[in-house]
């Protein structure tokens, strides 16, 4: 029996709705909840009859997808919060049916509008100018005002850009072209990332949902506890194993710390971490889901199509990334729970991993056979197709995990309303690329940076590091990603970053904004379930994860941690600095190893992680030296402290 790990009385519905806007939609009953249970249903069927039988053309599949997608959304989603949560109004319903045929038009009249190609008629403007308007609205409703509010800011500069200063103008466009490009093209609304939703994504999404409905969330944690509960700060470790692996699978932050964290962090709290440490440990570790392979929050798909190459090679460039990342956090935890005397739990009080794995290892066949299908050479769609129908038969293995009728009901509708968010989101996010492939702004916002950052490239770093975390503050990872790729990728580019090597910078410190105050999402959800200051916590997370401000930094001048031309002996010596760069900087941000360590050592502990993370045999030599006289120091200390305990008749302290 596991501790309880509190008694706090917490409501996580509540928790969501406030920090996960995609979290605060209708509860119905009777005929209405039954006309949205079908919808979600239907658009899942879709979804999986096109991916195992064959896919639409892309702009019919995109424009399906989006119908379901604004359908659900003013059925779900009131205009504002104080609107009626237990009803649809009859003017959601007439926007829903509105903005289904305003997408649903491309596929009814394909034909046509295809011979008329270039020579948009009244009603094919007046059916963009609808939709566009509506899908603004529906991603308001699902998301937030700031995409919405890029996207609107995108189109008035294509229409008003011979106004703008020299260095961002262009000669302008009128509304019927604007509303051509984006709606009737290829590259608006129904461009890549609407493409990548409507296909890789949704089943991605759809493949977490029937994992969800076979146990694989308490699977997850209890697999955790397993391996790591009974360590020192065991609870906090478990925090951190569990997210990442439910990152795996999972597309939000937000919902990643309210999923594992109610769980974990009365754990964390129970044993002796403060409740803002606690927190901190859960946002930092669920918000490293979006970067942790194979799914990375739908930005992995996004990227390869970007790219222009298969997916597994973005998912292999994200693993060592990844992993340093989730070891940072892990060292750092186990410091400060040395720090604090805690100790693990009892391991009678742990699952068996043996037992555990024995009962609900079937569990691990779908995500090893998707892993299996991509390396095999599977389109990352059919690698998921296959992976639900594997998780389906998987789940009859054992009768507690079997998939019933209400099951399946839930995994499909549930798959349904998790995709909303993306879906609006990469429509919306199409017309900001839209805007950029128009007007050529990437390129002039690059150039702009490269000017002021007078060719440095450390300078370029850091300033598309702040544009990519303001960027990225309160925007869906999906979203989140193609903005900062599109504004602030091209500036490094320019300065002959490798592409994957970019995208990845880009979409670290653009998921970074969930832990950055004052935004900090992931990190304010986590607090409200410690019941400590959001801010405390928000800064605590960004200490916690300054490993994820650092290596991308590091694998920009050391391209080969993210698989660029890499020599094996070469990345094998890459690898294992970091790694110990890595426990450096754990020392240096916690102070403590093997006894307390004081400031000027802590500041020595960094400076030699930067030096074991940065590529060279100097700075390596340098870092080594570092770390060898700190342990060095360490340990003396250590066996003072220890000693002068014992003759004070205190023989146990770790203080």
């Amino acid at each position: 029996m596991l501790p309880a790990g509190g008694t706090e009385k917490i409501d996580l519905d509540e928790i969501m709705r406030k920090y996960d806007v995609e979290a605060r939609y209708r509860t119905l009953g009777g005929k209405q909840a039954l006309l949205v249970t079908v919808i979600a249903i239907a658009m899942s069927l879709f979804h999986l009859y096109t991916s195992g039988m064959g896919l639409l053309l892309a702009i019919k599949q995109g424009a399906v997808h989006l119908a379901f997608a604004l359908a659900l959304i003013f059925l779900l989603y009131p205009a504002t919060n104080k609107g009626r949560k237990d009803r649809i109004p009859w003017y959601d319903m007439a926007l829903a049916a509105v903005a289904a045929f305003s997408s649903l038009y491309l596929v009814l009249f394909f034909d046509q509008l295809i011979t008329r190609a270039g020579l948009p008629t009244t009603l094919d403007l007046a059916m963009g100018f609808v939709l566009i308007a509506l899908l603004l609205e529906a991603t308001r409703r699902v998301s937030n005002p700031i995409l919405p509010g890029i996207a609107i800011f995108s189109l008035l500069y294509c229409y008003f850009g011979r106004y703008m200063p020299d260095m961002f103008a262009h000669r302008g466009f009128d509304i019927p072209r604007i509303i051509n490009h984006m709606y009737l093209g290829t590259e608006g609304v129904f461009g890549v990332p609407l493409g990548v939703s409507s296909t890789f994504v949704f089943m991605f999404i759809l493949f977490g949902t029937f994992l969800e409905q076979t146990g694989m969330g308490k699977f997850i944690i209890d697999l955790a506890m397993a391996i790591a509960g009974w360590s020192t700060g065991g609870p906090a470790k478990v925090a951190v194993v569990s997210s990442g692996l439910m990152g795996t699978i999972s597309g939000s932050s937000v919902a990643n710390v309210c999923t594992t964290g109610m769980f974990t962090i009365p754990l964390m709290k129970s044993v002796g971490y403060r409740p803002y440490f606690a927190g901190a440990v859960e946002a930092v570790a669920s918000t490293g889901g979006q970067i942790m392979p194979p799914v990375m929050g739908a930005a992995a798909f996004i990227m390869a199509e970007f790219l222009g190459i298969p997916y597994i090679k973005v998912a292999l460039a994200a693993v060592i990334p990844a992993l340093l990342y989730y070891l940072a956090v892990i060292v750092q935890v186990h410091l400060e729970a040395s720090r604090l005397g805690l100790k693990g739990l009892p391991r009678e009080q742990l699952p068996h991993i043996w037992s555990l794995l024995k009962t609900k290892g079937q569990l691990l066949i779908p995500l090893i056979g998707i892993i299996y299908f991509l390396l095999a050479g599977y389109t990352p769609i059919k690698a998921a197709f296959y992976g639900i129908l594997l998780n389906i038969a998987c789940s009859y293995l054992n009768r507690e995990t079997a998939l019933t009728l209400p099951k399946y009901k839930s995994a499909l509708e549930n798959g349904a309303r998790t995709a909303l968010g993306v879906a609006a989101a990469c429509a919306t996010v199409g017309m900001v690329v839209g805007m950029a492939t128009l007007t050529g702004l990437g390129l002039r916002i690059a150039g702009a940076i490269v000017e002021i950052a007078h060719g440095s490239l450390i300078i370029t770093l850091i300033m598309t590091m702040i544009t990519s975390i303001l960027l990225g503050a309160g925007l869906p990872t999906t979203a989140n990603f193609i903005v900062t790729s599109t504004m602030a990728a091209p500036a490094l580019f320019a300065l002959g970053v490798p592409p994957i090597a970019a995208y990845m910078f880009v979409l670290y410190f653009g998921i970074a904004a969930d832990l950055s105050p004052p935004v900090a999402l992931a990190a304010y959800a986590g607090a409200g379930i410690a019941g400590d200051d959001p801010m405390k916590t928000g800064f605590t997370a960004m200490k916690l994860a300054l490993a994820g401000f650092l290596v991308p930094y590091i694998y920009v001048y050391n391209p080969m941690l993210v698989l660029v031309n890499p020599e094996p002996l070469d990345l094998t010596i890459s690898v294992v600095t970091a790694i110990i760069g890595v426990f450096l900087l754990g020392i240096g941000t916690i102070g403590f190893y093997k006894a307390p360590v004081n400031g000027l050592f802590r500041i020595l502990a960094i400076v030699g992680a930067l030096g074991l993370m940065t590529p060279g045999i100097k700075s390596d030599l340098a870092g080594l030296a570092i770390l060898v006289g700190l342990h060095l120091f360490q340990m003396i200390k250590a066996k003072k402290l220890k000693a002068s305990a014992e003759s004070a008749g205190h023989p146990d302290t770790n203080a």
